[in-house]
This record gives C-alpha cells, sequence and structure tokens, in this order.
C-alpha cells in the first residue's frame, strides 16, 4: 500500500529546540505543523520520538511541543541514527516520518541514515525548516532524490485517517482549521 496507516508509522521530530527555532525561516510555522503532527500521532497511537542535538548548548525541545517522559532522545551526532542507543528505539517495521530543524544538517544526514539502513521515510516538507530556505530547499531536493517521499502535514493526516468515518476525524480535521 502506497499510503500512510497508523500501525506502520513512527513519528521522528529532529532538534526542534526552542533556542534554535527563532532562527529558523519560518520557525513559527515549522513549529505548528510538527505540534499538529504530534497531537495527532499521539490521538492515533502512533510512537513519537523526539531528539535534542547538544541539550546543553541548544537547551530543550521547544515546550509548546510538551514531549513525554521517555520519548526525548539526546544527541551529538548530526545522524541519530549515530547516538548512541538510538536506532534500538526505532522500530525497524515502521515508516518514519520526519520533521525538525535543520533540514540541510540534522534532517538530511538522519534521513540519509534511515534509508542507508533500508527503512520507509517521508519527510514532512512544511514541517522541516532551516536558517536560510535555499538550504530547505537543497535538502528536500536531495532527500527527495535518495528515495525520501516529499509529502505535507495535511497529506499524513489524512492519510492517517483514512476515511471520514475515522472515530478521530472530527478532532484530527480541527488540528488543521
Amino acid at each position: 500500500m502506497l499510503t500512510l496507516a497508523t500501525t506502520g508509522s513512527a513519528l521522528l521530530a529532529i532538534d526542534l529546540q526552542a533556542r534554535l527555532m527563532p532562527a529558523i525561516a519560518g520557525g513559527d510555522a515549522v513549529l505548528r505543523n510538527v505540534g499538529r503532527l504530534v497531537k495527532a500521532a499521539r490521538r492515533l497511537a502512533v510512537p513519537v520520538l523526539f531528539t535534542e542535538q547538544n541539550p546543553r548548548g541548544l537547551g530543550a525541545t521547544a515546550p509548546e511541543l510538551a514531549p513525554q517522559p521517555g520519548e526525548v532522545a539526546e544527541k551529538m551526532s548530526f545522524d541519530a541514527l549515530r547516538a548512541p542507543g538510538l536506532e534500538g528505539r526505532l522500530d525497524a517495521e515502521r515508516a518514519f516520518l520526519v520533521a525538525g530543524c535543520e533540514a540541510h544538517v540534522c534532517v538530511l544526514q538522519t534521513v540519509l541514515g534511515l534509508l542507508a539502513a533500508g527503512r520507509k521515510v517521508y519527510v514532512v516538507a512544511d514541517a522541516v525548516g532551516s536558517r536560510d530556505p535555499e538550504n530547505r530547499r537543497l535538502a528536500l531536493d536531495r532527500m527527495a532524490r535518495h528515495g525520501a517521499e516529499i509529502v505535507s502535514t495535511e497529506m499524513v493526516l489524512f492519510e492517517w485517517l483514512g476515511d471520514a468515518n475515522h472515530p478521530d476525524f472530527r478532532e484530527i480535521v480541527a488540528l488543521i482549521k
């Protein structure tokens, strides 16, 4: 099947740290869309994992995303898969929906690492950002060339729902109104 299903998905939110976000072009929109994805994922029982790049230097994940206990992994490597113990927390049977910052550094290297490991990857374009929009564009192009599917927040939410009869339809659609 080519559409996303909640039972086969996981959300990986990369380095959405409060100190970094003001420098990201369109950072408010990125946070808003990641927030939508996180709320929907939790409602629909899709696993969520946040990474934090050098949290002693860059601080914690933006508080509006409200990571839950056990959902945050610290890292120093740009490719999250290189962080000790992180790959073991990623269910190899799931497709990874990747969001976060910066698109051309940690998001790119993590996506390339996931693809090299044979994982299915969807990059949520309106939920990734960089300080420079050109770096974001180049990163999205490169990830797509290497096999990542580029999707939007709304595409993900509606594919997770499947149809308008889904019991959580109203709550999920309310996230995008």
